[in-house]
């Protein structure tokens, strides 16, 4: 599916500020694919459909990961944990998605995993640091992303983990086997 295709589709899934955010990851998703000579179509359809899932409803959600037997594990976690495998499934038999590497970005885009390709690096870091992010310390990840996809993947992870800390959040299990494969990487 070509990209005007791909933004039609989804727009009508999640609010205008979403949508944004979503144009957001696409262009930054192309330009570090470019610089990290990653394929920019594949970081396109993954950034374009990464949040397609984040405004289900929580029991479609809940009956998605039941049928297509996902980790049970995410029957125990909200929306924000659920919508990326559960946006692969949706990429998948609703947009033609084959692509393993594509899908898996669209999968592991929110909590990260060990092992992950340059493409799903591209997309998480993408997604965090977008022109339309305004948290304190994106300057630097932006920075860092710049000039070294696994430092910003390092450091976008680390980020995430203090927030979720700092804010008295549950941690998802694979957001930390995550991080400990990257400092392992390093």
């Amino acid at each position: 599916m070509e990209r005007d295709e791909l933004l039609t589709k989804i727009k009508p899934r999640m609010p205008e500020k979403r949508y944004i955010h979503t144009i957001g990851v696409m262009e930054t998703a192309i330009q570090l694919a470019k610089l990290y000579d990653e394929d920019s179509k594949h970081a396109e359809t993954a950034a374009i459909i990464h949040d397609v899932a984040k405004y289900a409803d929580v029991d479609w959600m809940k009956q998605v990961i039941v049928r297509e037997q996902l980790d049970p594990e995410l029957l125990q976690w909200n929306a924000e944990i659920m919508h990326g495998p559960v946006g692969a499934v949706v990429a998948r038999d609703e947009f033609g998605v084959t692509n393993e590497d594509i899908l898996n970005a669209i999968r592991h885009h929110t909590t990260g995993r060990a092992g992950m390709t340059k493409l799903e690096k591209i997309v998480y870091v993408a997604d965090m640091i977008e022109p339309n992010r305004k948290f304190d310390g994106v300057v630097r990840l932006r920075e860092i992303a710049s000039r070294d996809i696994n430092e910003a993947m390092r450091a976008c992870v680390s980020h995430t983990l203090a927030f979720l800390i700092a804010t008295g959040q549950p941690i998802y299990p694979l957001s930390i086997i995550c991080y400990n494969d990257l400092m392992r990487e390093e």
